[in-house]
């Protein structure tokens, strides 16, 4: 399989028509679009430390959620951080595609397995907004019993939280959520599980009668990496996987 038949099968089961306008994703760089692909390292994020192990393990081919190249770049050269990236992977013949917010929103995506981690079998999506997923607890309990939940579900190492109000209808959306607050109370959800959301908007959203719990950017959207994982085994490629955590955020 070359690095463009990979890119169009995942671009099919994500397809770019879910990204939100704003976003930048697809092939971030390749030097050949037809060389195959051999190794393949799934991360969160395209770091120099991804970069780096992926020169020294021989991997051909990096597939992230967060997007490489997220502005316009004027030129290639060392003028950036994100140029640096991008001339040493086309060096060392590494190609990257990045599949963002179409990957919060697709079925299998972010936000659903996000759900399937926290241990809801089934949720909705938000018809409002694609990218969150609306689902209701079996057994309604305490916001701070939830949190600790959702922190033991997910491993972060730390669950920031605010409300006191019963988590019974759960309003979820991976990674950066404070713009999601609205969503979430007009789909009538009285808790928001998400990655990171703002000082002032928690504190209005718990004014606004939602409960808020914060459980890490990367916790809520690194087990997507397994779900990428499992559709590459999924779609037959003779070539390795490997995921690599792209997290080196320190919590003392």
């Amino acid at each position: 399989m070359t690095f463009y038949e990979l890119y169009k099968a995942l671009d099919a089961k994500f397809p770019k028509s879910l990204s939100c306008d704003w976003d930048n994703d697809g092939i971030m760089c390749a030097d050949d679009l037809k060389k195959p692909v051999k190794k393949v390292l799934i991360a969160l994020d395209v770091t120099n430390e991804t970069i780096n192990y992926a020169i020294k393990k021989g991997y051909d081919t990096i597939i992230s959620h967060h997007p490489l190249v997220f502005k316009a770049q004027s030129a290639i050269c060392e003028c950036n951080h994100t140029q640096k990236k991008l001339i040493s992977l086309i060096k060392n013949g590494i190609r990257v595609m990045s599949f963002h917010t179409r990957l919060d929103a697709a079925d299998l995506g972010v936000n659903d397995t996000l759900a399937l981690a926290l241990g809801f079998s089934s949720c909705e999506k938000d018809t409002n907004d694609p990218l969150g997923r609306i689902c209701t607890l079996v057994d309604e309990m305490p916001v701070q019993a939830f949190a600790k939940k959702v922190k033991k579900a997910l491993g972060s190492p730390v669950v920031s939280y605010i409300g006191g109000r019963i988590v019974s209808k759960v309003y979820l959306v991976g990674g950066d959520g404070k713009d999601m607050i609205p969503c979430a109370i007009s789909a009538g959800a009285d808790t928001l599980v998400t990655g990171n959301a703002s000082y002032n908007s928690m504190l209005d959203a718990e004014e606004m009668g939602i409960n808020v719990i914060e459980a890490g950017h990367f916790y809520t959207e690194n087990p997507v990496c397994e779900s990428l994982k499992s559709f590459l085994i999924s779609i037959g490629g003779d070539f390795k996987i490997e995921i690599f955590d792209s997290n080196k955020i320190n919590v003392i």
